[in-house]
């Protein structure tokens, strides 16, 4: 099995190529100021997962990775909260990406929970 078989990485690169797309509608100088730690943010939500992954067999470092992934992603929705009250024109492509995070951050949580509960040390 590999990160590439979660259906929260599947949903995180998803949502990670959207964010990236949605962030250069920003003002021009916008891109490097909030729409940089937007970008930044919604990529490190996929790292964790990846980086956690790599450290499965280490049941406490995925735990761990898998809470820095949860916390990065409300980071993220923090951000396209911003967004969308300093930017009301582009309020509806930063909303629904804000309720699509808000969607990922409770399938993180799941996740967490399930590698608490069952995951053991032999596992790849």
């Amino acid at each position: 099995m590999s990160y590439r078989n979660l259906d929260i990485y599947k949903i995180a690169f998803d949502l990670f190529l959207k964010t990236h797309k949605a962030s250069l509608l920003l003002p021009k100088h916008e891109l490097y100021e909030l729409g940089s730690q937007l970008r930044r943010s919604s990529d490190s939500v996929i790292t964790n997962i990846v980086e956690g992954y790599g450290r499965s067999c280490y049941k406490n470092d995925y735990i761990r990775f898998l809470v820095f992934s949860h916390a990065i992603n409300d980071e993220t929705i923090n951000h396209l909260e911003k967004i969308t009250i300093l930017y009301p024109e582009f309020a509806l492509e930063f909303e629904t990406l804000k309720s699509e995070y808000n969607t990922l951050g409770g399938k993180i949580n799941n996740y967490k929970k399930w590698v608490k509960e069952n995951w053991n040390e032999s596992k790849p």
